[in-house]
């Protein structure tokens, strides 16, 4: 009797204990594809282009889904609506970034791009605020303008090497915002410093995504253990990350010191701190972060983004006859296209914003990370959760464009001319983290663009026999994607070009 009654509140208390002990019911994560015990999802996420399978799998879950790798949880955002409810109406939350031990190694510090949320991020975004909103923008056009004839220039003399000449353009005008040097030939040092540049960056990985982001403790490993080729690689790129910093940092001081140094965000930023007795040695550091994001990531996005421009000419005539003809009515052949020009030329803005969304030169932005548990729509977001804008997926989303895959600047006309679709803003990022640079970048490509279309015209290369070339896009993949070189010709259209982009010296 006695064993009974023990057995019996045995049993109660056990079961007393497991009520009391369960897990209350947690809220979903948003929906996924099925996944791998322990590793997650990495067997399944591509090394390169996986927007392109995140947008995949957003059609078949939702346009938000949730990754695993390891223990590390990633948010998918595939939709613009939800990158909008989230980044920017909830930005206090998701303002943050993941940590990117590769980053870091490399020496990227100070970096606006990678730097976590909090008192040092506000005083670089101020730097970038007071630079480049788009009033301030205004100051920086005359040198816009300048370099996109030179570009022009160069290209109409020597169209084999077109992809040279537009790195040399990207790199001249961003050295030039952010230090004040003047860079003629593309075999100057600041542009190989570009070239070093574009060339860590795009070999380093995603990221975030890479095997030391996922397990940082790989970087402590000897170097032939496997996993460990983005921490070898972060320290042999450590030198050239240095060298971007220091070098043209090094030369305003230097300019400045002589009464040498031409207007720039450097020089501007250095003569603040002078002017309030700051110039503290952590100040200067953050000047040259600044400078050196203006430099690095305004060259690259600028450079790659043109490429995908002359190929949608290359591959899309009508677009850019069409283009012409609009440029001929407003500018005509006895001048070359200014900034005064631009509401007068809608097509050709259509033309610049479907570039931009055609083909996003960053797919997936730079992670976000979530400040703490959300829950959005029933679903749950955890704290420490890295956040992904999938602008290759917001490019294509049929709800909002027509054939999406479909290179058609016309989407943006009002009907009954086109489609009245929405620009697509997106591919410079949301809420807090969004591009600081970016009326410098857009006025920086229009200006090209309606330089280069005003007069020449890019068409296919030949081959020995005189057939055309036909081109198939292929890509670079890395933290900015771009088009692989391509063959083409870029020929002048009007009389005298060379007189028109520099009447000064038309050789």
């Amino acid at each position: 009797m006695a064993v009974s009654l023990w057995l019996a509140l045995g049993t109660v208390l056990v079961f007393v204990l497991l009520t009391v002990a369960r897990p209350k019911q947690r809220i979903p994560l948003p929906p996924g594809p099925p996944s791998d015990p322990f590793i997650g999802h990495i067997r399944h996420i591509p090394p390169h282009d996986q927007g392109s399978k995140f947008h995949e799998w957003a059609k078949k879950f939702g346009d938000i889904i949730s990754v695993r790798v390891f223990s590390r949880t990633m948010i998918v955002l595939d939709k613009v609506s939800a990158a909008i409810d989230l980044l920017d109406k909830r930005s206090a939350i998701y303002s943050d970034r993941p940590s990117f031990p590769v980053y870091i190694m490399m020496g990227w510090v100070p970096n606006i791009v990678n730097m976590t949320y909090g008192n040092q991020f506000r005083k670089h975004r101020k730097i970038f605020h007071s630079n480049f909103t788009r009033e301030a923008c205004v100051q920086w056009r005359e040198t816009q303008t300048v370099m996109a004839r030179r570009l022009v220039k160069m290209i109409l003399n020597d169209d084999k090497n077109y992809n040279r000449y537009i790195n040399w353009f990207a790199s001249a005008l961003t050295i030039k915002i952010a230090y004040g040097m003047d860079i003629v030939s593309e075999d100057d040092e600041y542009v190989k410093i570009a070239e070093e540049s574009a060339d860590v960056l795009n070999n380093s990985g995603s990221p975030g995504g890479t095997p030391i982001d996922l397990m940082p403790f790989l970087q402590h490993m000897p170097s032939w253990f496997p996993g460990t080729h983005y921490a070898n690689f972060a320290r042999k790129s450590r030198p050239f990350v240095k060298r971007m910093y220091n070098v043209p940092f090094d030369r305003v001081r230097r300019d400045m010191a002589n009464g040498m140094a031409g207007p720039s965000v450097a020089n501007t930023e250095i003569t603040r701190l002078m002017s309030t007795n700051s110039m503290t040695d952590e100040e200067l550091e953050d000047v040259k972060g600044a400078a050196v994001i203006i430099f690095v990531a305004g060259a690259d996005t600028t450079w790659s983004t043109m490429l995908v421009f002359i190929q949608c000419m290359l591959l899309h005539p009508e677009v850019q006859k069409r283009a012409q003809e609009e440029l001929d009515r407003v500018v005509g052949h006895d001048r070359l296209p200014e900034f005064s020009d631009y509401d007068s030329l809608p097509y050709l803005e259509c033309v610049l914003r479907e570039v931009l969304r055609w083909y996003p030169v960053a797919p997936l932005g730079v992670p976000h990370r979530a400040m703490q548990d959300d829950v959005y729509k029933g679903m749950f977001i955890p704290k420490g959760a890295t956040v992904i804008a999938n602008l290759r997926g917001m490019s294509l989303d049929e709800d909002v464009y027509k054939n999406p895959k479909e290179f058609n600047p016309s989407r943006f006309m009002a009907e009954p001319e086109g489609n009245g679709e929405p620009f697509f803003e997106s591919g410079f990022g949301f809420g807090r983290r969004i591009c600081p640079g970016r009326h410098l970048a857009y006025n920086s490509l229009w200006i090209a663009i309606a330089t280069l279309l005003s007069t020449a015209t890019i068409s296919k290369a030949l081959d020995k026999d005189g057939q055309e070339i036909d081109v198939a896009p292929e890509y670079l993949f890395g933290i900015v994607s771009r088009p692989k070189e391509f063959p083409c010709r870029i020929q002048s259209r009007v009389d005298d070009a060379m007189r028109l982009l520099f009447p000064e010296n038309p050789e």
